[in-house]
């Protein structure tokens, strides 16, 4: 790990929202999708069912 100095704290802490951000962005595009996936195929079963 390079020495950072006196921005060692700084920057790591930087390092550590974004890391948590990206996480969450993860996290949340996947319950997204899986929300997406389950209405969709509630609407095709109910195409189905009607014709």
């Amino acid at each position: 790990m390079p020495d950072l100095g006196k921005y060692a704290d700084t920057v790591l802490s930087a390092y550590g929202v974004s890391l948590l951000l990206l996480l969450a962005l993860l996290v949340m595009t996947l319950m997204r999708g899986a929300k997406v996936r389950a209405d969709l195929k509630q609407v095709e079963e109910r195409m189905r069912r009607n014709g």
